[in-house]
């Protein structure tokens, strides 16, 4: 006669039942060789940052990593993964008994389960686990003629399909019917650090996920000239580099007090120059705090030809300011694409707010468009800016 079960096993098996399972697909990683478990260790630690406070847990198998957690957990979840480097995807997966009649089964209720919208659908399979009776090609067969038969309205297309059922055979059997697409990119940590100097525009945000998304951790400085800039724009860059820092595992921001420098420059510089010669006191000031940071790079949201400061000759020219190398993720891309990219990752209601940076403060009329980097140098030096950016760089705050 069965005993009843204590009520420790019940309450483990309604765990069990309640537990969803979410299968991540791992992309450039898997190209890594030697290095692939530093990427994947890394990549382990910021899921479980992401996730803190969710209860979720996270394991890894064979080129998949796993995450648990309870049904009230999963906005939360599902959340977290939409903003994690390094993985190309990520579904809710149906664990089920590793036998050709549960696979089939699950298959056929997903596709039951599919939007009355779907009219075709694939069977995808991958086998790891050798062992298992069916190959690939048997799953998708099989699991096809089930599908078919519970739900007639549906029609396999193997070349574009509307819907994909999935079918993993590992240590256990995981069925999913719809998976959702990562960020992909490196896990953020893994390049290192950079400096980025961010403003109040659309670029400059957007530059900061793009390097994130590279592996690359990030810490940001804004450039602030009060009164010529308002409380506002100093906030509303405060609220970006949150909005960043969602998928960049946080981004400390400093914030320097330009007013002293722009204005030496303002007075003492022909006009025409004044932006380059402001980007350039800029730079010495990103150098100054990055290496203090520990940072590799610096990072801006420069596109080529967008503005009279991004040409050719005044980006060289800018760049003569320092020595640290300067990422520039944007160079090549035209403002719609940025555009695109801002409003998918929430920074574009933001960064369009009416409120300017110091870049406009003292904007020329008719600035130097193809700056030569030897009289670029030497405006600069006879500006004699290093006490003012000494006082400057002592008196950084940091926001965030």
């Amino acid at each position: 006669m069965k005993q009843p079960e204590t009520a420790s096993e019940t309450g483990r098996r309604r765990r069990s039942k309640d537990v969803l399972t979410y299968l991540l697909k791992l992309g450039e990683l898997t190209l890594k060789g030697n290095n692939r478990q530093m990427f994947e260790q890394a990549l382990k630690r910021n899921a479980l940052a992401l996730l803190r406070g969710t209860g979720a847990s996270v394991k890894t198998a064979r080129g998949r990593f796993f995450v648990y957690c309870g049904e009230d957990a999963r906005e939360q979840v599902e959340d977290a993964l939409s903003r994690l480097f390094g993985i190309a995807g990520w579904a809710l997966a149906q664990v089920v008994e590793k036998t050709p009649e549960a696979v089939v089964a699950a298959c056929a209720e997903a596709a039951a389960n599919l939007p009355s919208e779907i009219q075709t659908f694939k069977i995808e399979a991958r086998r790891t686990d050798k062992s298992f009776p069916l190959d690939s090609y048997a799953i998708r067969r099989e699991g096809g003629s089930a599908a078919l038969a519970v739900s007639p309205r549906l029609k396999v297309d193997v070349h574009a399909p509307q819907a994909l059922i999935s079918v993993e055979i590992r240590e256990k059997a995981y069925v999913y019917p719809a998976s959702h697409a990562g960020l992909r990119g490196l896990p953020v940590g893994t390049a290192g650090r950079g400096l980025a100097l961010l403003s109040g525009g659309i670029d400059s945000p957007v530059a900061c996920f793009l390097m994130a998304s590279r592996g690359l951790r990030l810490d940001a400085l804004y450039f602030h000239a009060y009164p010529y800039t308002s409380e506002e724009a100093r906030q509303k860059v405060i609220r970006l580099a949150r909005i960043v820092g969602r998928y960049t595992m946080g981004m400390r921001l400093f914030v320097l007090s330009f007013t002293e420098i722009q204005r030496r420059i303002q007075e003492n510089a022909p006009e025409r120059w004044l932006t380059v010669l402001s980007r350039m006191a800029m730079m010495e000031c990103a150098e100054a705090l990055g290496r203090a940071r520990g940072a590799s790079c610096l990072i801006t949201g420069e596109s080529l030809s967008q503005v009279a400061s991004q040409t050719v000759k005044n980006i060289d020219c800018v760049q003569s300011a320092v020595t640290l190398p300067v990422l520039r993720p944007l160079i090549g891309m035209d403002k719609e694409a940025i555009i695109r990219l801002a409003e998918r990752i929430g920074t574009y209601e933001t960064s369009i707010l009416p409120y300017g940076d110091c870049c406009a403060v003292f904007s020329p009329a008719h600035p130097v468009l193809r700056g030569d980097r030897t009289e670029a140098a030497r405006l600069y030096a006879g500006l004699n800016l290093a006490e003012p950016i000494k006082t400057a760089l002592m008196r950084t705050e940091q926001e965030t």
